[in-house]
């Protein structure tokens, strides 16, 4: 008996803990997250962690505006899980933006800066062309291009991308010199500059391409590297093994000569290559004759 009744204190205590918490469990705060997409639509997202099974009822307004249900739900797995409300005012971002959920008695309310949190479409009707100063130019469209600040990158032969930041208000760009062996592929996308707030990047837009792929073609860049290390390295050492060879064989000259024949004290035999008159000939025959004279070592 004794056992039973500690065992009913303590199931009531545990029911009592667990009605005093359970409307807090009940009311937890969904997590909102709003962005302004291309200065069009407000994107509001919540249940992101698939934690709700419910359905709230979303209302949005911008400080000193009317609240507003929403008028396109974006669901998942049947439930809400976002909503897109018009944007409105251009200068709307500057303003608080206010989020409610509500479902029967429980209501979330949510305060949100939205000057930072603008995505917008990537530019469109992308065109490359060769001009005619045989420069390579790209050319694009976009709704706001005042405030907007476009970033280029392009590549050759489906190489690394190469990314460059033009110039605020302008929509082209140019490529210097392109090479007709090569394959450009070629990109843009946009951001609201510092001066009007900066936002994130927009997606990159599809992309365009220019010439023919050539895979046998080596990189600009590496040949353009390799006609500098022939200007600069190789030229001086061809120039230094010819200054050599030229003072080496300066030095050893060749002299071509008639074969001159073995001398000999014959008369017939100097003749033909000697003009000697015919008297000196016979001074050259010899007029004596000597004996042998034997060598022996001495001893005493």
């Amino acid at each position: 008996m004794m056992e039973t009744s500690m065992l009913s204190q303590i199931l009531n205590k545990f029911s009592f803990l667990f009605f005093l918490a359970g409307p807090s469990f009940a009311k937890v705060s969904p997590d909102v997250d709003c962005i302004v997409l291309h200065l069009e639509r407000v994107k509001c997202t919540w249940n992101r962690l698939d934690n709700l099974s419910v359905n709230y009822t979303f209302f949005s307004w911008f400080h000193g505006k009317q609240a507003r249900e929403c008028e396109l739900y974006l669901r998942n797995y049947s439930i809400n899980s976002g909503c897109l409300q018009p944007y409105g005012e251009k200068d709307n971002r500057f303003t608080t933006f206010y989020t409610r959920l509500v479902y029967n008695d429980d209501s979330f309310e949510g305060k949100h800066a939205l000057v930072n949190k603008v995505k917008l479409n990537p530019p469109t009707n992308l065109t490359v062309q060769n001009g005619s100063d045989l420069n390579l130019w790209f050319y694009w469209n976009h709704s706001y291009p005042k405030c907007t600040q476009n970033e280029v990158r392009y590549r050759t032969n489906n190489k690394k991308w190469d990314a460059y930041t033009v110039t605020l208000g302008k929509q082209n760009y140019c490529i210097n010199l392109p090479s007709s062996r090569f394959r450009y592929e070629l990109q843009v996308r946009s951001r609201i500059d510092e001066v009007c707030a900066a936002s994130d990047w927009s997606d990159w837009s599809k992309p365009v391409f220019w010439g023919s792929y050539n895979s046998t073609d080596t990189d600009p860049v590496n040949g353009s590297m390799f006609v500098w290390i022939i200007l600069y390295v190789l030229a001086p050492v061809i120039l230094i093994l010819l200054v050599m060879l030229l003072l080496r064989y300066e030095r050893l000259r060749v002299i071509f000569i008639h074969v001159v024949p073995k001398p000999s004290l014959i008369p017939q035999d100097i003749e033909p290559w000697l003009k000697i008159p015919k008297g000196l000939q016979e001074g050259f025959k010899a007029n004596y004759h000597e004996e042998a004279c034997p060598v022996r070592e001495y001893r005493h």
